[in-house]
């Protein structure tokens, strides 16, 4: 499981968790090879339900890393989860505001101690009609050029058919498919030796972004729009339920 012991509240969540996906989940997992099976990674996903974290844990923890989460801060202070996320030492994040450095400094401790930090570029569940990847933050971006870590990336599609976004309705059976492909590390050498300013850091995350949108259309068979997704220009909230701010037939669940 690469250099962090699992500890007692880590060791719950997996006894808790695990063994229901396997039940209630098949696994259509390609990629695993190209997750390293030990030292500091920064893993980047895609966010298309509130069901996916789950799902993306279970397929790192079943490929012998235990994922450190960036997650929301509101996360932890729900009674019972919040207690089982510090003990596992995940990663909170207070979004939109001047705490966030806080995570920043964490996920890059935890990398150069060697663990896999699991980031969601997207920062919250797509606005994509279609669900394909949009504009990303640069979160992951700054941990990797802070760290020099490779950053690989993992398409997820599947676990919206079990819960749509911003959905309450759990939709089991019969049972889905969660298909998760883990792609290479990305490619950044062409901004090696760049100072670190705003410019390259949003030239990073696209080209993390488009990584992830190849991988998503191989899983889809599908091809992505020519023009990625912009929540602020399209009017929609950066964070939360878009749906409670804005009467729109494409977000009903």
């Amino acid at each position: 499981m690469g250099r962090r012991k699992i500890g007692f509240w880590y060791r719950l969540a997996v006894v808790l968790l695990r063994r229901p996906l396997l039940l209630l989940t098949k696994q259509d997992w390609q990629g695993a090879e190209n997750l390293p099976r030990e030292g500091g990674v920064v893993v980047v996903t895609n966010h298309v339900s509130h069901f996916d974290p789950l799902a993306f844990a279970h397929f790192l923890y079943d490929n012998g890393r235990l994922p450190r989460f960036l997650g929301k801060e509101g996360l932890f202070r729900i009674p019972g989860i919040g207690t089982l996320l510090r003990g596992a030492q995940q990663i909170p994040v207070f979004r939109e505001s001047d705490n966030a450095v806080q995570a920043y400094s964490a996920a890059v401790d935890a990398v150069r101690r060697g663990e896999l930090v699991a980031i969601y570029p997207e920062a919250t569940i797509t606005r994509d009609p279609g669900l394909w990847p949009m504009l990303g933050k640069t979160g992951a971006a700054r941990v990797a050029l802070e760290t020099g870590a490779p950053v690989i990336p993992v398409a997820q599609w599947g676990p919206q058919e079990v819960l749509a976004p911003y959905g309450r309705s759990l939709r089991l059976f019969p049972r889905k498919t969660m298909k998760l492909r883990a792609g290479p590390p990305v490619d950044l050498s062409e901004f090696s030796g760049r100072p670190i300013d705003t410019e390259l850091l949003r030239a990073v995350t696209e080209k993390i972004m488009q990584s992830l949108t190849a991988l998503l259309e191989q899983i889809r068979g599908e091809q992505a729009p020519p023009v990625r997704f912009n929540p602020r220009a399209a009017g929609l909230p950066v964070v939360g339920d878009p749906r409670r701010n804005r009467a729109d037939k494409r977000w009903s669940a």
